[in-house]
């Protein structure tokens, strides 16, 4: 099977913090496809492309005229219709990172013209709260959800709750700030687990995300219960904090693929 020939372009290659990168990809000569946020499509580099410096030796790759393709969550609005964003983080002994990382703006890619998946909002009742929680960039699909809906206009709440080992990992960090700032619907709760290497001493929350559940601090953010009744459950990242989430949750009567919803990022 020939493999498919590179349908676009690097718009713009932002460096978040060492090892994280938000991509944004145009289509070359093509119009993005409709698409719902929470869902993902496929990028793809040929074996022959370029790989950072600080990548691990990689072996003969299993088949050396296939493209290198992987699933990844849009970051966009739904109704951006120039690119596709995506937040990438380097995985050095991975077969793709090692080169979207060494990508330039105006490099060609390929990515496919489908975007799917079933990690959307569309089964949530509109009268129901929404809690988002996300390791690393476990956030991303939630940004194209937060940017695609104007979640101003609405009278439920929302919450994104984001953990990551650092304050510079927290992807995203100051758009959900401002969000926070100008929806008063909305609550964004950063949580680290390192503390002890912030430059400078770090005032949030610390630990993991399941400690904001075992806390009850959206709870307390919203003074009210939460309940399966009157709130929904996303859960995206680390398989160990999925598990883990799914475990506290299910002790307060929430049910996996009924009110709890979920993507692993492996």
């Amino acid at each position: 099977m020939a493999r498919p020939e590179y349908n676009a372009v690097v718009g713009q290659k932002v460096e978040i913090a060492p090892g994280l990168i938000i991509l944004r990809v145009m289509p070359d000569e093509w119009e993005l496809p409709e698409f719902k946020p929470g869902q993902f499509t496929i990028l793809g580099l040929n074996p022959e492309s370029l790989r950072i410096p600080e990548a691990e030796p990689e072996g003969l790759l299993e088949d050396q005229e296939k493209m290198i393709r992987r699933a990844y969550s849009v970051a966009s609005s739904s109704r951006e219709k120039e690119y596709i964003e995506f937040y990438v983080r380097l995985v050095t002994s991975g077969a793709l990172t090692p080169r979207l990382f060494a990508l330039n703006t105006g490099d060609p890619i390929w990515i496919s013209p489908k975007i799917t998946g079933m990690f959307t909002l569309d089964k949530v009742p509109d009268e129901k709260n929404i809690i988002l929680f996300a390791t690393g960039t476990g956030v991303a699909p939630y940004m194209s959800m937060l940017r695609s809906n104007i979640i101003l206009q609405e009278k439920r709440r929302y919450a994104v709750v984001h953990g990551a080992l650092n304050s510079w990992d927290l992807g995203y960090h100051s758009e959900l700030l401002t969000i926070e700032r100008l929806c008063p619907n909305f609550e964004y709760i950063p949580i680290i687990s390192e503390p002890e290497n912030e430059p400078r001493p770090w005032k949030g929350h610390i630990g993991f995300v399941d400690n904001i559940c075992k806390n009850e601090i959206i709870q307390k953010k919203w003074n009210t219960a939460i309940t399966p009744e009157n709130t929904e459950i996303f859960l995206c990242g680390h398989p160990m904090m999925i598990t883990g989430m799914i475990d506290l949750l299910s002790e307060k009567g929430f049910v996996e693929r009924e009110t709890i919803h979920l993507e692993k990022f492996w």
